[in-house]
């Protein structure tokens, strides 16, 4: 989501992607950018990422494991990833002469805070491997700032809505295609913990205006990416999905049981210093986008359910049928002699 817009406010954008998921698109991607390169593991090991870096003003630093399965799967895998690949690629974009270093860090960093708002000088107490990677990391870069190399860090709220590569396992996605393909709002939880959430579309805007903000604004600086209004207790977005799927109901998991990741977030600090930033999105209008291309789509239990659009589900189904290895880089094949 966020490439087109960046050409279409004239950037010249190339990509750094693995390729772990080409194969989990649900809608035809907006744009086609360049690659310079696969893993970031690798590239930052590359006798030429130095060169490859110093074309760049700026690095937009998404690439990771996205998600708490992906985490828990083989922790060790997002401390290399989400931590030490990250940390790396700091270092060598400073060393190369980039200027700006925006870093796709997490509202999971927060873990389980409790009902009371937190912001972005609260405590971090992360609860899984996934938001431990994303502290190590904040806290590594931020230590490369100085008057050459200008770090941001974008805390994201929990993300939602239709974009190319959709996942089916985020909340508000997650209960709107329950709703859609079986009439039940189905809850894994007891649906007591508190999310903030935000529209892809609006976590893409918050890239750019950190990108054209000026420097002095964005320096050094976390930015919790939300609005303070769109905090909901799970069973509040069960409920808003329901209103909004015709004929839906709510309904709970036979093992359903409080989740330990808690948490409710004060952005109004990015609405007060990064005014090129203004969400357009709230979770009734994002769930009403989403019933709309799921019913027109013929969407169906199997498919949402599957491996395609369940990351953690899609890396198993490749490691079992030989495509990638467990450290996720791909099978090559060696030559017959």
């Amino acid at each position: 989501m966020l490439a087109p817009r960046l050409l279409e406010r004239g950037h010249d954008v190339s990509g750094l992607d693995s390729g772990l998921f080409d194969e989990c698109e649900f809608l035809k991607p907006e744009a086609e950018i360049p690659s310079i390169g696969g893993d970031v593991r690798e590239f930052v090991r590359s006798s030429g990422a130095l060169d490859e870096l110093s074309r760049f003003d700026a690095v937009l630093h998404l690439a990771g494991l996205s998600n708490d399965p992906l985490g828990d799967y083989r922790p060790g895998l997002t401390q290399e990833i989400n931590a030490q690949a990250s940390i790396d690629l700091a270092r060598l974009a400073k060393q190369a002469g980039v200027e700006r270093f925006i870093y796709a860090s997490s509202c999971s960093n927060y873990g389980a805070s409790g009902d009371d708002f937190i912001d972005e000088s609260g405590a971090l107490n992360p609860v899984t491997p996934y938001g431990t990677s994303k502290v190590e990391a904040e806290f590594a870069i931020s230590g490369l700032a100085d008057d050459t190399f200008s770090p941001t860090f974008l805390r994201a709220s929990t993300a939602y809505g239709l974009s190319p590569m959709l996942r089916f396992d985020l909340v508000v996605n997650n209960l709107t295609a329950w709703a859609t393909c079986t009439g039940e709002v189905h809850l894994k939880s007891d649906g007591t913990p508190w999310r903030p959430i935000v529209h892809v579309e609006d976590i893409a805007l918050a890239y750019i205006a950190s990108l054209e903000a000026d420097r002095a604004d964005v320096h050094g600086e976390v930015f919790n990416v939300g609005l303070t209004t769109e905090n909901y207790q799970i069973r509040e977005i069960a409920e808003i999905v329901r209103d909004v799927v015709p004929n839906s109901r709510v309904g709970f998991s036979e093992d359903a049981s409080p989740d330990v990741r808690n948490y409710r977030v004060d952005c109004n600090y990015i609405a007060r210093k990064l005014h090129g930033f203004k969400p357009q999105w709230t979770c009734r209008r994002g769930v009403e986008q989403l019933y709309d291309a799921f019913h027109s789509s013929g969407l169906t239990l199997d498919a949402f359910e599957g491996p395609t659009f369940k990351r953690i589900a899609h890396v198993r189904q490749r490691v079992d049928e030989g495509h990638i290895v467990e450290d996720l880089f791909p099978v090559r094949h060696m030559a017959p002699a």
